[in-house]
């Protein structure tokens, strides 16, 4: 343990400014997130709407992201990094502050649509960021902290948001609806504090870069024919899993309520355990990318989660349902930054952005086109046999995915030197 805490203690002194002020602001905006997020679905039964409304929100705001992935990758190949990772994250919090107060239908979806458009331009990137921010021995260690970060601050606003909103209906004599969205707003200034950092970041761009980028975008992507093909195969393995995740993923919070009609305070808490398991987890990853490599960490991390899926898809018992969330949870997330770190090693650096975005973009339309599915399915089938089918289909998903990233990418990654040097480590 002792050497466990000071591996982790050297990366971190080796990172400069830039990605400490990232991570900070990370872990800011991943707290008011995680309030947002683990109480938005309430938000939306407090209103009065059925949860098909619940599933194209989920769909409407996953789909703007898919839109907007491909053209943010692009630009932020072209005029950097920094500009729009602030331009985004300032646009995402009015769009926060829209959902927060608005009661129509076509205003919730609208807000939605905007607060899934702008979150492309945090998420395509803040990994090109921190790799170009970062040396090649250092990043796989960087995108697990980051991850293990973001889960950190999930833990924090999974179990503000259940909290906060149950004290302030049972102590304070708030209406479940006032209580919901002043939760919401807490949520929301929390994500403004997390914008601050955000613009002490000086970001220099590499020589190299200035001079590819003189190059007309569709000649640029002509001469990278490589890279665009381990694009295209990444992007296979992310819209499987994107498939699989979009049916259970966003729902999380209402099976637990639907199941078991527990409070919204210990769903908080099961869903920041959840998040706590998995930074962990992600901290133990570059171990585990030590021992097998990249390719079979990723691998082994995915097909371990899914025994722990199917308990939590058949059991009628609380307890066997949690311990199944909390370890598929922490597994299937772990392989995400090991996954992001080899991605960005592989592909041509000036082509990262793009990378990011369509991976980004495909699995974000695996949420669009599953998200009603999935409660159409609960809707028809019930709270027990309906999401025993929609995680056992995510199941399906889950393995398929993971036997196409072997196959695909476990030869073509053993014989590049770079992975074996990693692996030698």
């Amino acid at each position: 343990m002792t050497q466990f805490a000071s591996t982790w203690i050297q990366q971190i002194k080796k990172y400069n400014k830039n990605i400490r002020l990232f991570l900070f602001s990370s872990f800011l905006l991943n707290v008011g997130m995680g309030i947002f997020m683990v109480i938005y679905n309430y938000y939306i039964r407090e209103l009065g709407y059925s949860d098909d409304v619940n599933g194209r929100v989920i769909a409407i705001q996953a789909t703007a992201t898919a839109i907007a992935l491909l053209p943010v990758g692009l630009m932020s190949d072209r005029i950097g990094r920094k500009r729009l990772i602030v331009i985004g994250a300032v646009a995402v919090m009015f769009s926060l502050i829209l959902r927060s107060v608005g009661v129509s239908e076509d205003l919730l979806i609208s807000g939605a649509f905007m607060t899934g458009f702008f979150m492309a331009f945090i998420q395509v990137t803040s990994i090109p960021l921190l790799a170009e921010n970062s040396k090649e021995s250092e990043r796989v260690h960087l995108f697990s902290l980051n991850a293990a970060f973001m889960m950190a601050a999930n833990v924090i606003g999974n179990l503000l948001g259940g909290i906060v909103t149950d004290s302030l209906h049972v102590w304070f004599d708030f209406t479940m609806l006032e209580s919901v969205r002043i939760t919401l707003l807490i949520g929301v200034l929390i994500v403004c504090f997390g914008l601050m950092p955000l613009f002490k970041i000086k970001e220099e761009r590499k020589i190299h870069e200035i001079k590819t980028r003189r190059l007309s975008g569709w000649k640029q992507l002509a001469e990278k024919k490589e890279s665009l093909k381990l694009i295209g195969l990444f992007a296979i393995a992310s819209i499987l899993i994107g498939f699989g995740s979009g049916l259970v993923i966003p729902y999380l919070n209402l099976y637990f309520t639907d199941r078991f009609d527990i409070s919204y305070s210990l769903v908080g808490i099961i869903l920041a355990l959840g998040q706590g398991m998995t930074a962990v987890a992600m901290l133990i990853g570059p171990s585990v990318v030590k021992r097998f490599g990249e390719v079979k960490a990723v691998v082994i991390l995915q097909l371990g989660s899914l025994p722990f899926l199917l308990l939590s898809a058949y059991t009628e018992i609380l307890w066997l349902a949690v311990i199944g969330f909390l370890f598929r949870q922490a597994l299937m997330n772990a392989g995400n930054p090991i996954q992001s770190a080899l991605m960005m090693r592989i592909v041509d650096p000036s082509m990262r952005g793009l990378a990011n975005s369509i991976g980004q973009m495909v699995f974000q339309l695996g949420w669009a086109v599953m998200g009603p599915v999935s409660m159409g399915i609960v809707l028809l089938y019930g709270s027990y046999t309906g999401y025993a089918i929609v995680f056992s289909i995510t199941a399906g998903l889950y393995l398929i995915g993971s036997i196409y990233f072997y196959f695909v990418f476990g030869r073509r990654v053993k014989h590049t030197p770079e992975a074996l040097v990693m692996e030698k480590n």
